[in-house]
């Protein structure tokens, strides 16, 4: 699963560290899921895609 995460990070001019706060994880994780080696939960993915007003699909490429 391919994400656009650090595009959409970029846009918004927000750090790993900022998105990580406003989604209530770890910047770890957020590290972990733009390098596409942790697939995030539903929850999370849902959370994510909120921070860009984007839907789900648009912010991860499921193949």
């Amino acid at each position: 699963m391919n994400n656009v995460i650090r595009e959409l990070r970029l846009q918004f001019n927000m750090t790993q560290e900022q998105l990580a706060e406003q989604v209530g994880v770890s910047r770890q994780s957020i590290i972990a899921i733009e390098n596409q080696r942790y697939k995030p939960s539903l929850e999370l993915a849902y959370k994510i895609s909120k921070v860009f007003h984007k839907t789900i699909e648009d912010v991860f490429i499921f193949e």
